[in-house]
């Protein structure tokens, strides 16, 4: 069975060069996909470039970037066609998310519909980040925790292994996030519309090594609004 590596890109042409020797050279039968948004700086360009080396790469481009949580909607739906694939991993391209971590992730899906990388249970963290991002994803996972009653210590990770089975369940039309709020979305659809078992394993966090940080206040606005929006509709099922 087959698991490949969904990574979602908008200008992350130097990040892409590093990140996916580094997954190839711990995990060579692994499979990548690039979801390029039309980035400006030609991170399309190096994956194809890429793609001349490594076999198990592929891209898939987006005329137009519309949202992180789209690009995810997109990409899984054309994954779970192939019913090689044992799961889907969904992580950062910018280096926030060490490939140290896969192999523990692979080796509890068998078990798992799940695996989540948590930066909020024993052994879990976060390097280099200032205060105020600390403290803001800290609050923004307690403040969706409370509202939607999700017991999940990480629900915005973006670090995520899937069982491919599961992922053929998802109802994507019943999820709106189409930005980063999408991690938020997607775990309570998983954990309250399918009853999911699932693992949190601890990872931490890193910097990302070049470039500026796409955290934008549209970003915290829509992290605000999904879990709002989320426990309306629980409330309202009541």
């Amino acid at each position: 069975m087959k698991d490949i590596i969904l990574l979602p890109t908008y200008n992350e042409k130097e990040n892409i060069k590093l990140i996916i020797p580094e997954i190839f050279n711990l995990y060579p039968d692994i499979y990548i996909l690039v979801i390029d948004d039309d980035s400006p700086d030609k991170t399309a360009e190096e994956v194809r470039f890429l793609i001349k080396k490594y076999p198990n790469l592929s891209i898939l481009e987006r005329k137009k970037k519309t949202g992180l949580g789209d690009a995810y909607k997109k990409a899984i739906k054309e994954a779970i066609k192939n019913k090689d694939l044992r799961s889907i991993i969904t992580m950062d391209a910018d280096g926030s998310h060490s490939p140290q971590y896969l192999g523990e992730m692979l080796d509890n899906i068998n078990n798992y519909d799940v695996v989540i990388g948590s930066r909020y249970i024993k052994g879990g963290g976060v390097e280099n980040w200032e205060v105020w991002r600390r403290n803001l994803s800290k609050f923004g996972n307690l403040y969706a925790n409370a509202l939607t009653g999700i017991k999940i210590s990480d629900l915005t990770s973006g670090f995520v292994c899937y069982k491919r089975d599961i992922l053929e369940k998802v109802d994507f039309s019943k999820i709106d996030s189409s930005g980063y709020a999408y991690q938020i979305e997607m775990k309570y659809y998983l954990v309250n519309n399918l009853k999911v078992k699932y693992k949190e394993v601890p990872i931490i966090f890193k910097n990302r090594r070049e470039g500026e940080s796409k955290i934008s206040n549209q970003i915290i606005t829509e992290g605000i609004v999904a879990p709002l929006k989320l426990f309306i509709k629980k409330i309202w099922k009541k």
